[in-house]
């Protein structure tokens, strides 16, 4: 959809960025040179100390990159690091989409503006705590296919995707006069595999799509470096806190010519559902970021600012046993928290920065405070028993991905003969199940929770079973990554029986759609629908879940993310130019929906409420 330039304005407004810029766009800008070498990196062959933070333009409004920018900017930053998301640009098979907050060559260009460098990294992989760490869930649609491997068929995919992403991205390269002074080879490779052919594939790839201009990398471990690396490129190194002397220790072993870099210093970390909300170290990350400059060592910030894995887009943990799905917020303690605002942590490194390479930065843009919504009543509701479209028959399971699924819930239905009283099993559960007999829940099942059975005494001759599997986020690092798939995966038997003959319903949810709301009491799995009014310019603001389960929250059409009982979150984010002056509408399911609850406003987040380990209740 196509914004008009004063509606764009407005939201610019919004979001503090009032300032004057020059334009990019067709300017004539003269080529310059960034590359590694005699031991470090030379831009214009002059020794350059890149001195980046990670933000993702996918999990911040676009009406709120300028500002967040700026604040990179008035930190002392010299550029900004990013991933490029292949799921959120290639949702079908060769149908892509750059408008709107996936216009990557327009937050690429931004950051020229405000005189930043940009380091990209485009994967294919990119892992970030988010879904299926980048990949696009059609890849699953063949059992076949194997990620991150040389399958030809995943290297097609894979090939065709870099090439059309580079005549976004290619002309943007530093060789051009543009701001892209790095490409990331694939990503933390080391950690998954050592094949080098592969990397050589990724690495072609990169190449026949244009990326000719600016430095290519590699970026793993210090350990990992001997198998995630190429001899031919920069290796840069990943760790946390306390990690830093170590680390370049063993990039000095493994590679003595450098050039010295951490492509991630971890300030920080993100949460799990049912976990307590991660520690943050900051007088660490201090000490480690001066020492890392004193050397004068180039370092990227993993995060600058986390922002938010708006909708169904958090990822997961898993090393083949455990699963651990991500939270909503991707605040992750970073510098410049979920909604854009300066942390102690922020000044901190300014301070740091500053002094340590003697360049005072801008000063700190101002930003506007937070607003408090109206409490909202939660007065109209349809259950999702009355909005299910038509199913597809099959006799076996079928995942979200076999019938062109990428997110949500999908529902399982066949019918029983009883009486009948044994477990319920679920061969493969991915990931969170609520089990009805007749309509009325039976109970639940938990991937997190290593949960795949569930004890069912049925004395009726025929009774309806219907399996709601919500997909709580794919796994995004490690070795459960190609095994991936949504939904049931597998057999479901009941007492022993295989049961066969399903009807099966997808239930995306990207959108609430069209749905004819009543006023009629809605309890168990339902849409509720509530509407509140702005009566001020919209600010920023926080919508409190205390009082609702578990499922997901839509406002204005916009899916802001998830809520589960079990935290440590407790609320969303809402950012400013989402917001309308006068009437906005909120969208809540709820698989455990009561009638009657109401969502407050808050003015600040709830990021570490205390957790529980059980299903939602």
């Amino acid at each position: 959809m196509m914004v008009r330039p004063r509606a764009w304005a407005w939201l610019v407004l919004l979001c503090g960025m009032v300032a004057t810029v020059p334009a990019v766009a067709g300017a004539q800008t003269p080529p310059h040179s960034f590359v590694a070498g005699h031991g470090q990196f030379l831009l214009d062959g002059k020794p350059f100390q890149v001195i980046s933070g990670e933000m993702h333009y996918a999990r911040i409004p676009r009406a709120c990159w300028r500002d967040r920018l700026r604040m990179a900017k008035a930190m002392g930053l010299n550029a900004i690091t990013t991933y490029v998301f292949w799921n959120w640009h290639e949702p079908e098979p060769g149908v892509y989409d750059f408008s709107g907050n996936r216009d990557v060559a327009e937050f690429v260009r931004e950051a020229q503006r405000e005189g930043l460098y940009v380091i990209l990294r485009p994967g294919p992989y990119s892992c970030a705590e988010w879904d299926f760490g980048g990949f696009p869930a059609w890849l699953l649609k063949d059992p076949t296919m194997v990620v991150r491997s040389r399958d030809p068929k995943f290297l097609a995919a894979a090939r065709a995707w870099l090439l059309r992403l580079g005549k976004e991205l290619a002309p943007l390269q530093i060789g051009n006069g543009r701001p892209i002074i790095a490409v990331q080879v694939e990503n933390e490779y080391g950690s998954y595999g050592d094949d080098h052919a592969y990397m050589e594939d990724i690495r072609r790839m990169l190449v026949d799509a244009g990326f000719t201009k600016a430095q290519l990398y590699t970026a793993d471990g210090a350990k990992q470096v001997p198998r995630g690396s190429l001899p031919e490129l920069p290796a840069v190194i990943n760790f946390g806190p306390g990690e830093a002397q170590k680390s370049f220790a063993t990039l000095k072993q493994l590679r003595q010519d450098g050039p010295m870099m951490s492509g991630e210093y971890w300030d920080g970390w993100f949460d799990h559902w049912g976990a307590p909300h991660t520690a943050d170290d900051a007088d660490q990350q201090a000490k480690d970021l001066d020492w890392m400059l004193r050397q004068g060592y180039s370092v990227s910030i993993y995060m600058f600012h986390g922002g938010t894995s708006f909708g169904w887009m958090n990822g997961a943990n898993s090393n083949g046993k455990n699963y651990e799905p991500d939270v909503t917020s991707y605040d992750y303690n970073a510098p410049l928290d979920e909604s854009g605002r300066p942390t102690p942590k922020y000044y901190r490194f300014r301070e740091i920065i500053a002094k340590d390479t003697g360049v005072t930065p801008p000063p700190v843009p101002a930003v506007p405070p937070t607003m408090t919504a109206p409490t909202m009543l939660l007065a109209e509701g349809i259950s999702l028993w009355k909005t299910l479209p038509a199913p597809t028959h099959s006799e076996q399971l079928l995942s979200m991905e076999a019938l062109n699924q990428a997110y949500g819930y999908i529902l399982y239905r066949t019918q029983l003969d009883g009486p009948v009283t044994g477990d319920l099993v679920i061969d493969t559960l991915h990931d969170y199940a609520q089990v009805y007999i007749n309509g009325k829940l039976a109970g639940t099942m938990d991937r997190r929770l290593g949960q795949h059975e569930l004890p069912l005494k049925i004395a009726a001759h025929h009774a309806r079973l219907d399996i709601l599997v919500e997909n709580t986020g794919r796994v995004n690092f490690g070795p459960a990554l190609p095994g991936e798939h949504a939904g049931i995966v597998g057999r479901v038997r009941l007492a022993g029986k295989p049961l066969m003959g399903w009807d099966i319903y997808p239930l995306p949810m990207l959108t609430p759609g069209d749905l004819r709301y009543s006023k009629q009491p809605c309890d168990g799995p339902c849409f509720y629908r509530a509407t509140f009014t702005v009566t001020t310019t919209p600010k920023d603001t926080f919508l409190n879940t205390s009082a609702l389960t578990k499922g997901e929250v839509w406002l204005n059409g916009r899916a802001l993310g998830r809520f589960w009982n079990v935290g440590p979150q407790k609320t969303l984010y809402v950012p400013a130019p989402w917001l309308k002056p006068g009437r906005n509408e909120v969208v809540v399911f709820d698989l455990k929906g009561k009638s009657g609850q109401k969502i407050e406003g808050l003015d600040h987040p709830v990021l570490h409420a205390a957790v529980l380990r059980s299903p939602a209740e």
